[in-house]
């Protein structure tokens, strides 16, 4: 088998997905022939005539026909271009969708995928990172998947469940990022030791688990062993092992792109504050995109985002104390 890329991951597992229940169908701004904004329905209305279907340009009306369907019994998987227009889909759901269930005991099966996060040159309309506004949220699971193998998995598991699904899939990786084969499924909500470790704990999800893994092997010359754990999804968040890996290290870094305020690393270091205070060596740290909107020139935007070489400095911070 050759290499897959992220992007191929994702456009298999929604074959799968098809192939596997005739209730599934996709949906979205000209997936069907045209194989949407970055073709990841490629071909696949061709291979199932009638269940690939064009959108209008309505993020609303989008949601709610989705959940109207899920209600009937099927399974839709909605394409939103980027995940900063599906604010204009955000009453459908957060008021309905994710509400859903609690209200009538009807179950909402629908799969939103996010095309999230920044690639150089994209702005502030195009680039924004949604996870953390949709976790505020109960009854929504929130999968961001940072590997080819989790976006295979993730999403087919996504489609599986009968709770509606935010699958935030980063943009930069769709064609950054290749694997050989498509491995082995581990379960939703199971964070993993991407990196182990001893000095210190690095807790991130997304894209930032690359940055953070090339930071780690900077620190590894200078003889740290820094610890990289993968969250897989934000909700639910694998407390349990976050908690034992700082039991082990004594240090915190949680990474993520989005902006800071009321985001998923405020989250993690309340936790470990909270149930692990006295494990802890050191104060927690975090570190996010900055809090402005996103620049469009690409320099900017490599500034205004965590790299690898801000993340080793902070992790520098941390160790030194």
């Amino acid at each position: 088998m050759s290499a897959i890329t992220y992007l191929e991951a994702i456009r298999e597992a929604q074959f799968e997905a098809l192939r596997r229940d005739k209730n599934v169908f996709l949906y979205g701004q000209d997936i069907n022939a045209f194989g949407g904004a970055f073709k990841a329905t490629k071909n696949l209305g061709a291979q199932f005539p009638g269940r690939v279907f064009d959108s209008p340009i309505s993020e609303d009306a989008m949601i709610g026909m989705a959940i109207g369907a899920a209600v009937e019994g099927a399974r839709p998987i909605v394409e939103m271009q980027f995940a900063d227009f599906s604010s204009v889909g955000f009453n459908q759901i957060i008021n309905q969708a994710a509400t859903l269930f609690w209200r009538t005991e009807t179950p909402c099966p629908i799969t939103i995928r996010l095309p999230s996060g920044g690639t150089a040159g994209s702005g502030p309309f195009h680039s924004q990172s949604m996870e953390s506004i949709y976790a505020h949220y109960p009854g929504l699971v929130i999968v961001t998947p940072a590997t080819v193998e989790d976006a295979y998995w993730m999403l087919l598991e996504s489609v599986q469940l009968n709770d509606p699904v935010i699958f935030c899939e980063h943009k930069f990786l769709y064609y950054h990022l290749k694997a050989d084969d498509l491995g082995q499924p581990m379960p939703l909500g199971k964070a993993r030791i991407a990196r182990p470790g001893r000095d210190a704990t690095l807790v991130t999800y997304s894209a930032m688990l690359h940055e953070s893994l090339k930071a780690a092997e900077e620190l590894r010359l200078d003889g740290y062993e820094v610890e990289v754990l993968d969250l897989r999804s934000v909700k639910p968040m694998d407390t349990d092992t976050i908690l034992a890996s700082v039991a082990r290290t004594g240090r915190l870094l949680a990474v993520g792109e989005a902006f800071p305020w009321g985001g998923v690393t405020a989250e993690i270091i309340t936790r470990v504050s909270a149930e692990a205070f006295h494990l802890l060596d050191a104060p927690p740290m975090r570190l996010n995109s900055k809090d402005t909107p996103i620049p469009y020139h690409p320099n900017l935007w490599k500034s205004h985002r965590p790299t690898t070489a801000t993340i080793s400095a902070r992790l520098r911070e941390l160790l030194r104390y």
